[in-house]
């Protein structure tokens, strides 16, 4: 499926290289060294050992599930909703799922029956692929309840033990041994120009869906790559969920790019994260920038290998205030996360201070004579930041949305997309400066919200019910509810299938008697 003109040839959509072909680069370079490895707390969370798999195994088992994809029926361009854990599985299901000439869709973790439901059906998903337990949570038992509201969803597939009747196991694809070969499957035109991605924007007009081709999902790997220093050998520790065009640009699309290793973090434990940096020898780490601070104040970023800490900021108005960086060998680079329009960002400067973000051309690495262009920064009329360039996408998904009246991703005639995040003209040079988010929404971790929207969501829940949301250092947010019966309300909005940050809002904050 190519977005816009669907004459584009080849020679006539920029590069040709599809993710799978850089990862299948990868692997004949380097087919015996360690390409993935597990959480070492993976069992906390979800079922099964961890994994650590070379490139050779890896490259089998993503081959094994497109097959088992085609097998199903599964035809080419089909929309397939992933929700994994930050495990191998996530990775090699999205590659997998790219193989088989199909569009992944990740689904952040924390989203329930409602907000599920409502994307595949939005974007007409064939089939969901997920893990039996996640948490406390079973995702399978979730899929098919899901399954059973979404029309266009045929099959619900499972990692895991003890499955649901009806859910296509996964788990003996793992194995890693040869299989079956891929089915031939036709495709017209520029291969990366076929979408490969869609992930979910939360703006003022409600949920989007954002496509990207596979050229556009490659860039946004390029800052964590070319500013973090990101080479052939490098150990990446990432910490970032893979279910938002930010977090693949810190994880997945970075370590395709170095076909270096790639060490998974689920969540966040210190202890599991300095044991990891310490075995995997990690010289580099992708973390929520508000961690890593504190990682540096408790000693755990003081590991010999490690030469970069990645920080990404979603929300890229805090850049400004945040604190000078100070270690001794591992520097610190910024990535500021657009919704899922684009990810921009740099390393601090020589006294640890962030780096402006330039109006016009964004070049990295900053100050290199051999950087490469990544957007284009403009303010608007009404004093938004306003991006173009190789990663920002440019049409609505699914096709035809922009003709309907559903929100979609809207972009001005010379291709730049409103992000609408506020910045001012920074006085006495070409810089800008982004000072406020989008208004009416909130950010709690990396999940946002319309404010007003939560409101009545959780008006449903009975009279007399209040929700705000109360600035956080860490989280950016976090969620207050106000009932009579917090308990109740609690149960009611977990029944109507809600993310569960809504309904933790409504607990008990009254101190345990003794």
């Amino acid at each position: 499926m190519i977005l816009g003109d669907p004459r584009s040839g080849r020679g006539k959509t920029g590069p040709e290289t599809t993710i799978d072909e850089v990862f299948r680069r990868a692997a004949a370079l380097r087919p015996d060294a360690i390409a993935i490895s597990d959480p070492l707390d993976r069992e906390t969370f979800t079922d099964g050992a961890p994994h650590r798999l070379t490139f050779a195994q890896a490259d089998r088992i993503v081959t094994a599930i497109a097959v088992r994809l085609r097998k199903l029926g599964m035809q080419t361009d089909a929309v397939i909703g992933i929700q994994l854990p930050n495990t191998a599985e996530c990775v090699l299901t999205i590659l997998g799922v790219l193989r088989a000439g199909m569009i992944a869709m990740p689904l952040p973790l924390l989203w329930r029956r409602a907000d599920a439901a409502f994307a595949l059906n939005q974007v007409g998903a064939k089939a969901i692929i997920t893990a039996s337990r996640i948490g406390d949570a079973d995702h399978c038992e979730l899929a098919m309840q899901i399954a059973a509201d979404v029309f266009p969803v045929r099959y619900v597939c499972g990692f895991g033990e003890s499955l649901p009747d009806g859910v296509v196991p996964l788990d003996d694809l793992m194995a890693g041994a040869a299989g079956e070969p891929l089915p031939e499957f036709a495709r017209t035109g520029n291969p990366a120009a076929h979408v490969a991605l869609v992930t979910w924007d939360v703006t003022p007009d409600g949920p989007i869906a954002v496509a990207r081709n596979h050229t556009e999902t490659i860039a946004g790997g390029v800052t964590a790559l070319l500013e973090g220093s990101l080479g052939p050998d490098t150990r990446l520790l990432a910490c970032c969920a893979m279910t938002s065009f930010a977090g693949l640009s810190m994880a997945l699309t970075p370590w395709l790019l170095a076909g270096g290793t790639l060490s998974l973090h689920h969540a966040f434990s210190a202890d599991t994260f300095d044991l990891q940096c310490r075995l995997d020898r990690c010289d580099a780490v992708a973390v929520p920038a508000t961690l890593a601070p504190r990682l540096a104040e408790a000693g755990l970023l003081n590991h010999p290998e490690l030469k970069s800490v990645l920080a990404l900021w979603r929300t890229p108005e805090r850049l400004a205030q945040s604190a000078t960086w100070q270690h001794a060998t591992a520097r610190l680079v910024d990535i500021m996360a657009f919704g899922e329009t684009a990810v921009l960002g740099s390393r601090r400067d020589v006294v640890g201070r962030p780096d402006p973000l330039p109006a016009g051309e964004v070049m990295v690495p900053r100050g290199s004579a051999h950087a490469v262009l990544l957007a284009e920064v403009a303010r608007t009329m009404a004093g938004t930041l306003a991006l173009r360039g190789p990663m920002v996408p440019k049409h609505a998904f699914p096709p035809g949305a922009e003709r309907l009246n559903i929100p979609h991703l809207k972009a001005d005639p010379h291709g730049f997309v409103d992000t609408r995040y506020a910045c001012r003209h920074d006085a006495g040079s070409d810089t800008f400066t982004v000072t406020a988010p989008p208004p009416g929404l909130v950010t709690v971790g990396g999940y946002r919200f319309v404010l007003s929207e939560l409101e009545q969501v959780a008006s449903r829940a009975g009279n007399g019910v209040a929700l705000t949301a109360l600035p956080d250092a860490v989280a950016g947010h976090r969620l207050a509810g106000i009932a009579e019966e917090v308990e109740e309300v609690r149960a009611t909005l977990i029944g109507i299938g809600v993310n569960p940050l809504l309904a933790e809002a409504f607990r008990d904050r009254r101190p345990k008697a003794a």
